[in-house]
């Protein structure tokens, strides 16, 4: 059998494992649904000043950064302690130990979470659409937001496999992986718009790491000028840090428990 045929059936038994898990299920699809309802009902209600000066409308905006979180914790949050609690449970030596080739496996996993993430956005999105008038994109607009979710999701995977390494052991995976994104999460625009009057250095720090570049360019994929300016080259930066993540996670990934 081939190793395409082989991560086909694996993407299959991987699927099958996440639904048979109603916590992972619970926690992957109504958390970012949750957040939504609770920022959109708390904040929602009035209008928020973009750093370009323009008012949007906040229930709108959280649908799309309801969307981008969701992505990032089914492709970086979910993934890296999933994975590290299967290194610690023995899970993956058995498997490497197996015909099945590694490669088959971890992409798999990679191509599972990125399915669910596209789920994801289309669940914010109708939901936003349904409850919140949020507009669709159309045309180029949703090509591009096609895009930035299929990059967005493998890239944050790359990470997620990359911060495996780092993590010691399962007990430590979701206190590392939380101290890792939480911050970046309320510095870039997740859970708060950043607008104009926010401090310089919460502006730098933030263009460093990817999730800013994540969330501009879904936002200018998602609704488009003149609300929001697309940038391929925000795209091209969380891609870079994607890229990076998988030289890491190729370098450094450990399958076996460790000592």
């Amino acid at each position: 059998m081939s190793d395409l045929a082989l991560t086909a059936r694996q993407i299959r038994y991987t699927n099958k494992a996440f639904w048979r898990n109603p916590a992972a299920a619970f926690f992957t699809f109504v958390f970012p649904l949750m957040f939504l309802v609770i920022f959109a009902t708390l904040l929602g209600s009035g209008t928020v000043t973009l750093e370009s000066g323009r008012e949007f409308n906040q229930s709108t905006y959280y649908v799309a950064s309801m969307a981008v979180f969701s992505v990032i914790t089914a492709c970086y949050t979910n993934l890296a302690i999933g994975v590290t609690f299967q290194r610690d449970a023995g899970i993956l030596k058995r498997t490497r130990g197996t015909p099945l080739p590694g490669s088959a496996y971890l992409g798999a996993r990679v191509i599972h979470v990125m399915i669910m993430s596209i789920v994801l956005v289309v669940i914010c999105a109708a939901f936003g659409w349904v409850f919140y008038d949020a507009d669709l994109p159309t045309g180029v607009d949703l090509f591009r937001s096609i895009v930035v979710v299929l990059v967005g999701s493998a890239s944050f995977a790359a990470l997620g496999l990359a911060l495996t390494p780092a993590i010691p052991n399962a007990d430590a995976a979701p206190p590392i992986v939380n101290a890792t994104i939480l911050p970046l999460l309320f510095i870039s625009g997740i859970f708060f718009p950043v607008g104009p009057d926010a401090p310089q250095w919460i502006e730098t720090l933030s263009d460093i790491f990817p999730v800013r570049h994540l969330v501009d360019a879904f936002l200018g994929s998602f609704y488009g000028p003149p609300l929001f300016a697309f940038s391929w080259v925000d795209v091209g930066i969380v891609a870079a840090w994607g890229l990076a993540g998988l030289i890491v996670a190729t370098r450094y990934f450990s399958w076996e428990p460790r000592k």
